[in-house]
């Protein structure tokens, strides 16, 4: 973990859930069931013991609110990832499988009478996300084959060549490994519990009584670092948490001597949430030094919110630093909150966290790297979900006071300054940074010799956050700046020149050309866009070597004939290695191209 090649590891007992005590589950049990042989004084003591505790556990009562229960903790799951669900052994694996269905499908009905009595347009939209989620999820039992299995498993009621078509048909093992794949959920009793690595796996229901090495190698099925994924959870259904004690002394460290108490790699899920409870008072103490109340924030009225909310905004984006550091908090508490659902303690949570959360996705939305409308729109539903006050929509509130994003392409500089002049300084500043960012960036995947304006719009930055400049003179240049890429952006154009055609004019370019030499130039880039489209931009062309070189010998031969004769060899073949590879970047085959993605 300290390496951070594995997430921490959660513990989480059930057992209360669904009332089963633990008092029955006796040492002895587990080390005859671990046993595959046994002496005669072993298969006395199985009869003794074991027809007691395997009843207890396969109870079908049991069982029922079991898979009750997986179903609705695995749906409400903040960080829902994949989960294995671990019972006694395949003929259990399978009724669970059959359960975990009913109850499923019961969930799946029980949310869409839920969306039919919704009158809220964001619930409805969550729940038709759910339910489209839950109707999509695939799973499936894995369990080792034995002789006559079909006649044992009929005797039970069961029908395990449903599920043996499937494992011998299907290669489930990669289905589960894939993270988009909707193969979401497998039951097991043994297989795929040792050397088996699912990243995206994130959630053990522990069904079955184990210790040792098999105790340790299975939980660690799920502390695979994936994207995301805040950490493993075990959910233990029969008070597995003294083996798993006694495993870790073993096995907790290389040298086997034991771990030291409060460093064990798996923990109480009640450390999971006195990690959130740390993480939003850090942030709340950062918020304070910063002049931000949190608490003042939730206990004012809707429309004060508002007020609020943009206040606090305003006063992180004073520098880089603190705006990095609360984005940084934020994180941490929102991966946090998702790692502890859906246990009931989360409401006590949820509001503290839900403000932190608005705070840093409007600051998010200020300073986009691509298209932001669906940023803005998480945002705005995520204020009108987090603060509600009767017969007030905060959209609305929004919506009359313009706290849109910038559009360049459309941008009327008198009222974006007048706007900075009356409003809050640093988020007028930080929407117009964001808004030049966004269309600087694609301008530049258009034509990288546009490079020396984001060299310009980095060091207005860092005068910036160094104090060499202040809001006021910083917010003008970048008006100055936004001036600057409206120019750009339509000087194709003044030149008659389509944004493909002008990458390659810019190339081609020499300061030192007159107006007849400059329109030859023109003329090349757009004939020889012409002819590599036309004719020489088939499948796959950067591929195979016949057709790159195809693409170069007609990059030469056009250049050749129509670049001015001012141009020596020297700099004829310095201007067809460049445009060379300027197409092999920007072009992938026929019809696709970055041009044809981002315009």
């Amino acid at each position: 973990m300290d390496d951070e090649a594995t997430v921490p590891l959660y513990y989480e007992n059930r057992i209360p859930e669904v009332q089963l005590e633990n008092e029955h589950f006796t040492e002895e049990f587990e080390e005859i069931i671990e046993e595959s042989i046994m002496d005669e004084e072993q298969e006395k003591k199985l009869e003794r013991e074991f027809a007691r505790q395997y009843h207890i556990i396969t109870r079908d009562d049991r069982l029922e609110k079991i898979a009750e229960d997986i179903v609705s903790h695995f749906v409400n799951r903040g960080y829902q990832g994949k989960a294995m669900v671990v019972s006694i052994d395949k003929p259990t694996a399978v009724k669970m499988y059959d359960k975990v269905q009913k109850h499923w499908k019961d969930y799946i009905e029980k949310l869409k009478r839920d969306l039919n009595s919704s009158k809220n347009i964001e619930e409805k939209k969550e729940l038709e996300e759910k339910i489209k989620y839950m109707e999509e999820t695939d799973m499936a039992v894995v369990v080792s084959g034995e002789q006559n299995e079909a006649e044992r498993f009929n005797k039970l009621g069961l029908d395990i060549m449903l599920h043996r078509r499937r494992m011998v048909k299907e290669d489930l093992a990669t289905k589960f490994k894939v993270p988009d794949d909707p193969f979401r959920m497998v039951f097991v009793c043994a297989m795929w519990m040792t050397g088996f690595d699912v990243q995206p796996l994130s959630t053990i229901y522990l069904d079955k009584p184990m210790k040792n090495h098999t105790l340790m190698q299975t939980i660690a099925r799920a502390n695979r670092v994936f994207k995301d994924k805040p950490n493993g959870l075990i959910a233990d259904y029969v008070g597995i948490f003294r083996d798993l004690q006694k495993a870790l002394a073993i096995y907790g460290t290389s040298s086997g001597g034991g771990i030291e108490p409060g460093d064990t790699p798996v923990r109480p899920k009640e450390e999971l949430i006195k990690a959130l409870e740390k993480a939003i008072n850090e942030t709340r103490t950062f918020s304070k030094g910063k002049g931000i109340e949190l608490e003042k924030i939730l206990q004012a009225e809707a429309l004060y919110k508002i007020k609020y909310i943009d206040d606090a905004v305003d006063a992180i984006l004073v520098d880089e630093d603190t705006k990095r550091k609360y984005i940084s908090l934020s994180g941490n508490v929102r991966k946090l909150f998702r790692a502890i659902l859906p246990d009931p303690v989360a409401g006590n949570y949820k509001e503290i966290c839900d403000l932190i959360n608005v705070v840093a996705d409007k600051i998010r939305s200020l300073s986009p790297d691509v298209d932001i409308s669906e940023v803005m729109e998480k945002v705005e539903d995520l204020l009108d979900r987090s603060i509600k006050a009767k017969g007030y929509v905060i959209r609305e509130h929004r919506e009359k006071y313009g706290s849109d994003y910038i559009d360049l392409s459309k941008i009327n500089f008198e009222e974006l300054k007048r706007r900075f002049i009356r409003g809050r300084k640093h988020i007028e500043a930080e929407r117009l940074r964001g808004a030049i960012n966004s269309k600087l960036n694609k301008l530049i995947r258009l034509n990288k010799l546009r490079i020396n304006l984001l060299e310009k719009l980095n060091k207005l930055i860092e005068d910036y956050n160094s104090g060499a400049i202040n809001v006021e003179i910083f917010f003008d240049k970048l008006l100055v700046l936004a001036k600057e890429l409206n120019e750009e952006e339509k000087r194709g154009i003044a030149e008659n020149l389509s944004e493909e055609e002008l990458s390659v004019f810019d190339l081609l370019y020499r300061l030192d050309l007159n107006q007849n030499e400059k329109k030859q130039v023109k003329l090349a880039a757009k004939h020889l866009i012409e002819v590599l489209k036309k004719e020489k931009f088939v499948l796959d062309w950067r591929k195979r070597q016949q057709t790159r070189a195809s693409v170069l010998i007609t990059i030469r031969d056009v250049l050749d004939k129509e670049l001015p004769r001012s141009y020596t060899p020297e700099i004829y073949q310095q201007k067809c290695d460049l445009v060379y590879q300027h197409i092999y970047d920007s072009y992938y085959g026929a019809a696709k191209s970055l041009y044809a993605s981002l315009m």
